[in-house]
C-alpha cells in the first residue's frame, strides 16, 4: 500500500463509488480526476456505466484509485465486483432525485462486504434549491443511521461547476489518513475483473491487487484453474513497473496461460497460496428485510470478482455465549437479521480462504438478502447438521490459532503440513 518514492512514502487507496444509476457517479469521478472511467462505446452511447471503470488522481503524498461501478440495478453483479477490493466508499445520491432504491442496496452490500468508512457526495445541487438540498441531506442522514455511514462527511457538490469538489478532496485525504495499510508480507492476490490478448505481449489481466507484493519476472499460479505462469511484465495504471503491492489498481502480462482459460473471478496468487474449492463452511447473516432463505435454497455467490450458483445448506442459528449442543435447532429457514452457520455447495470451483467475505443474492429475481465470512474452504466430513457439526464451526468461528487447532486435529493424528494449512487459513 506504499511505494517509496525518493524521500517519500506514497499511499494507495482505492476508493468505490456506490449509488442509483444516473445519480452522476462516473461525472463525479471524471470531475476529481479528469479521466473518464466510462470505456466502452454501449456505455458513451447510453449514458450510463455497465462495466467497471477506473481512475486515479495524487494529492501530496496518497495515491487515490477510483472504481465507478453501475448503478443499473441489472448490473449489480459487475457492482459486487468493483467493490471487492476497496479500501473506502464513495456514496452518491443525486439532490434533484434523493435516495433510491439502488442506493439502499449498494448501501447494503458495503456493510455486508464490511466497508468500514467512507463519504458521502450529494450530486447536481445545481438543478436544485437549497430546501430541496436541506431535504435531500435529512433523507441521506436517515439512510445512513446505524451504519458505518453514520458520522461520515456529507459533500454538497456539482460536477459542471465544480461546487463542492474542493471540500470533497480534503475530505478523501482526511479519509486515507484513517485506512491501515494493507499487509504486503501476506500471500500476493489479485481477483481479476478483465483478461484479454495485446498483440505483441499475449494474454494480460487486470484487477485490484488486495494482497501481498507481485514481482516482474515472478511464477505465480492462477487459481482455481492451479495454472502455473510467469509475469512478464507489470502496469500500475498504465506505468510499467517492476513490482506492484497492495491497494494498486494492475495490470499483469502473463506468460503460460491462453486468454481462452480464463474467466472474471479467477485470481493471481502465489502457488498453493488459496483453496480451489466447490464445498464451503461459513457463517452467514441475514439483511433484516430479506425474505426467509431455505435450506437447499439455490443462491448467487459472490466473492471477490467471482459470481457462481450454488446450494445453502442451513446448520444452526449463530448466538453468543456458552450454548448448549444438544440444544442447537437445525430449522428449515433462516429469516431476515437472523446469523446461521452454514454450508455452501458451489456449482464450479472458486478460490478463498479463510477469513474471505461474500454476498448472497437470491436466484430469480436477483436480490441480495445475506452476507458471510468463509470459516473453511475445505468442508468436514462431519455432517452439518448434527451437534459435532454445530460445535466445529463454533471453535472455527473464533481465532486462527483455534482454527488450526480444529484443522490439525481432525486429521486423526495423521498430521498436517504447513503448506496445507496456509490457504485454509490464509
Amino acid at each position: 500500500m506504499f511505494d517509496c518514492l525518493g524521500d517519500e512514502a506514497v499511499k494507495h487507496i482505492v476508493i468505490g463509488t456506490a449509488g442509483h444509476i444516473d445519480h452522476g457517479k462516473s461525472s463525479l469521478v471524471k470531475a476529481l480526476t479528469g479521466v473518464d472511467p466510462d470505456r466502452l462505446k454501449e456505455e458513451k452511447a447510453r449514458g450510463i456505466t455497465i462495466d467497471l471503470g477506473f481512475a486515479r488522481y495524487s494529492h501530496e503524498s496518497t495515491e487515490f484509485s477510483f472504481v465507478d461501478v453501475p448503478g443499473h440495478e441489472r448490473f449489480v453483479r459487475n457492482m459486487l465486483a468493483g467493490v471487492s477490493g476497496i479500501d473506502g466508499v464513495l456514496l452518491v445520491i443525486a439532490a434533484d432525485e434523493s435516495v433510491m432504491p439502488q442506493t439502499r442496496e449498494h448501501l447494503d452490500i458495503c456493510r455486508l462486504l464490511n466497508v468500514q468508512t467512507g463519504i458521502v457526495a450529494l450530486t447536481k445541487v445545481d438543478l436544485v434549491d437549497a430546501d430541496t438540498l436541506e431535504l435531500v441531506r435529512l433523507e441521506t442522514r436517515e439512510l445512513v443511521d446505524g451504519t458505518f455511514l453514520e458520522d461520515a462527511m456529507v459533500v454538497p457538490v456539482s460536477s459542471r461547476s465544480g461546487k463542492g469538489l474542493s471540500q470533497l478532496r480534503d475530505g478523501l485525504t482526511n479519509l486515507a489518513g484513517t485506512i491501515s495499510a494493507r499487509d504486503e508480507d501476506g500471500i500476493p492476490r489479485v481477483p481479476i475483473d478483465r483478461a484479454f490478448t495485446m498483440k505483441g505481449f499475449g494474454t494480460v489481466i487486470t484487477g485490484t491487487q488486495v494482497a501481498g507484493r507481485i514481482e516482474k519476472n515472478a511464477e505465480l499460479s492462477l487459481m482455481p484453474i492451479a495454472r502455473k505462469v510467469k509475469v512478464r511484465n507489470i502496469q500500475v495504471h498504465g506505468v510499467n513497473e517492476n513490482n506492484s503491492s497492495a491497494g494498486q489498481r494492475v495490470a499483469i502480462n502473463l506468460a503460460g496461460v491462453d486468454v481462452g482459460e480464463l474467466r472474471r473471478g479467477d485470481t493471481l496468487t502465489s502457488p498453493r497460496g488459496l483453496v480451489a474449492s466447490a464445498k464451503i463452511d461459513a457463517t452467514v447473516k441475514m439483511l433484516e428485510d430479506a425474505r426467509p432463505l431455505k435450506h437447499g435454497s439455490r443462491v448467487r455467490f459472490h466473492q471477490g470478482t467471482t459470481e457462481v450458483m450454488a446450494r445453502v445448506s442451513l446448520g444452526a442459528e449463530c448466538v453468543s455465549g456458552d450454548e448448549d449442543v444438544n440444544g442447537q435447532v437445525f430449522s428449515s429457514t433462516l429469516e431476515g437479521g437472523a446469523s446461521a452457520f452454514i454450508r455452501l455447495h458451489l456449482e464450479r470451483l472458486v478460490a478463498v480462504s479463510r477469513g474471505d467475505r461474500f454476498v448472497l443474492r437470491t436466484y430469480s429475481p436477483p436480490i441480495t438478502i445475506a452476507g458471510g465470512v468463509v470459516l473453511d474452504p475445505r468442508m468436514s466430513k462431519i455432517r452439518l447438521r448434527s451437534g459435532a457439526g454445530w460445535a466445529r464451526l463454533k471453535r472455527l468461528r473464533g481465532s486462527d490459532g483455534d482454527a488450526v487447532e480444529t484443522m490439525i486435529e481432525e486429521t486423526a493424528g495423521i498430521g498436517v503440513t504447513v503448506g496445507e494449512l496456509v490457504p485454509r487459513i490464509g
